[in-house]
């Protein structure tokens, strides 16, 4: 089966078009607004557009409330919704519920001491993404898109059968290397494919996933 990708933190016409142009199986759009990739949800709709429904649309969100999550929803018409804060297993199926939507939570891992507990996610999510935790003295840390790595040797003693997508830190240079070491089947890059924070680089988005998308 060939690997899939996501594209994350698109947010200008000719990034999104270069992901679906380069067969993205996933486009996602950031609605935290801390994130240098944030849109709004008028942005969101018209980014949304240029998607074909063969290509998954993921909203990004990190605690968002009720109210704010229902207005975005109204407008832009996602496919998969991305939990990417501390939402708890409870949160996590409340939204499920209350949405209709396939949910995918975001699992922040910096040691195998990160893995415990994440049955309790996966029993409810449709999907868990494997990201970075950001060490504790980073400047700015953002929950994600942080251009950091974990150690992927951690799944040789935590492999991970259920339905799940590698994150953090990815870039073309190095995504071969993490799906060898990982045997992830889906990966996610966002601050790998930009020229500097929140600026996606048609090319680089073009190079990543070529290289994924010509493996095995």
């Amino acid at each position: 089966m060939t690997v899939q990708a996501k594209i994350c933190g698109l947010n200008t016409p000719d990034a999104m078009q270069a992901a679906v142009d380069a067969s993205a199986a996933y486009v996602g759009l950031v609605f935290y607004p801390r994130s240098p990739r944030a849109v709004t949800g008028i942005e969101a709709a018209a980014l949304a557009a240029l998607v074909p429904d063969t290509v998954k649309k993921v909203g990004l969100f990190v605690d968002i409330e009720d109210d704010l999550f229902t207005d975005i929803l109204n407008h832009v018409p996602l496919d998969i919704l991305q939990l990417h804060g501390k939402e708890t297993p409870e949160r996590v199926a409340a939204i499920k519920q209350t949405t209709g939507l396939p949910v995918m939570k975001a699992i922040h891992i910096e040691t195998a001491d990160d893995f415990v507990g994440i049955g309790r996610y996966s029993e409810i999510a449709d999907q868990i993404l494997f990201d970075a935790k950001a060490p504790k003295g980073l400047k700015n840390a953002l929950p994600g898109g942080n251009a950091i790595s974990f150690d992927w040797g951690l799944f040789a003693n935590h492999p991970w059968q259920n339905n799940w997508m590698l994150s953090g830190g990815l870039n073309a240079g190095n995504v071969t290397e993490a799906i060898r070491i990982s045997g992830a089947r889906a990966v996610d890059v966002s601050s790998g494919v930009e020229s500097a924070p929140g600026q996606k680089d048609t090319k680089l988005i073009a190079d990543f996933l070529e290289t994924v998308l010509a493996l095995p």
